[in-house]
């Protein structure tokens, strides 16, 4: 069968610049007011959308990995799920950093246009709640809830509880966690070894603590020692928990190198999301002040309350709390050590 000629690509074409650099219509232009910031105002926004296009194509990638019932130890799943949320990480780094830019716009260039923006809003940005969502952060953990969808379309509210009904990454890694069999299968411990591990763990743990982290007891039960009631709010499960835990402790194994990258990949996105509603937080404090957002939020109050109550991974991260330096560990069977290793 001969091959079809294919058309030459043209890099203005295959990038449809013409599409992209005639996407900028500043509202000052269209009243006859000279505002010469507006123009970088709009490009940093739409630089900001094309980012988080690019952060929810990454997480489809990484939630069609994790929505299978295996992920087996001899394919490159979970590096490329490691791959792709480092990239996430990286352009989140991007996105912090082009902040900067932004602040180059004085209050008084903001105030030449801002009220021509309104009820505009960079809380209209359904991509940014689809990213929230997607990862994880649920309806209920919002700030502000009622305040949430209402300046939203209703098309755009359909995309966003479409984003909140489907199974979270947060929700997936549970799932994985869950499914770890290192500490569970006893085919890897004698039977008194296996029945005691966290017992063993939590006795160095208790010892290692000082007076004032005595409570942190407490929580360890909570988390690792608990086969009764769990607390109805809490994300993940207690396999999840004992198995995340163990991955952070004896992540110098092989078969834990990768599973340790994804948690802290997971934990550093979080980070990153919170630096950047900071920044953010900042820049509205010295360009608006007191004033009310463009959206009618209570401004940089609103983005603050947000920012402190948005941690998806918060319950990973509070898993370093619970960690022993390697000396004091607990020495795994050597079954166990031969099947972390590589052979």
């Amino acid at each position: 069968m001969e091959k079809k000629e294919r058309k030459p690509v043209y890099y203005s074409e295959y990038l449809q610049l013409d599409k992209i650099l005639n996407a900028q219509e500043p509202e000052s232009n269209k009243e006859g007011i000279r505002a010469d910031d507006e123009m970088l105002f709009i490009i940093i926004h739409q630089a900001y959308e094309l980012w988080f296009k690019q952060i929810l194509h990454e997480l489809e990638v990484v939630r069609g990995i994790f929505k299978q019932p295996n992920i087996h130890n001899n394919t490159p799943d979970i590096y490329n799920t490691v791959h792709r949320l480092e990239r996430v990480s990286r352009i989140l780094e991007v996105a912090v950093g082009q902040m900067a830019v932004l602040e180059t716009m004085t209050p008084l260039d903001f105030l030449d246009f801002r009220d021509l923006l309104r009820p505009a809003s960079g809380f209209q940005s359904i991509q940014f709640k689809m990213i929230e969502a997607t990862l994880g952060l649920a309806f209920e953990q919002r700030h502000a809830k009622n305040y949430y969808l209402t300046q939203l379309n209703e098309a755009d509210v359909a995309l966003v509880k479409k984003a909140e009904s489907e199974e979270s990454l947060l929700v997936l890694i549970n799932r994985w966690l869950e499914r770890m069999p290192f500490i569970k299968d006893p085919s890897y411990w004698h039977e008194a070894e296996g029945a005691n591990f966290w017992a063993t763990y939590r006795k160095a743990y208790e010892e290692s603590l000082q007076d004032a982290e005595r409570s942190n007891l407490e929580t360890f039960d909570l988390l690792f020692m608990n086969d009764g009631s769990y607390p109805a709010e809490r994300r993940f499960s207690p396999d999840a928990n004992r198995n995340a835990l163990f991955i952070m402790l004896y992540r110098d194994y092989p078969m834990l190198h990768l599973p340790y990258e994804l948690l802290d990949t997971l934990l550093e996105i979080d980070e990153l999301l919170s630096m950047w509603r900071h920044r953010h937080i900042h820049m509205v404090q010295r360009t608006i002040g007191k004033r009310v957002g463009t959206g009618g939020s209570s401004g940089a109050d609103y983005l603050r309350a947000a920012a402190d109550s948005h941690y998806i991974f918060k319950e990973l991260a509070e898993l370093t709390s619970f960690l022993l330096p390697r000396h004091l560990l607990p020495k795994l069977p050597d079954t166990l050590i031969k099947s972390l290793g590589y052979h």
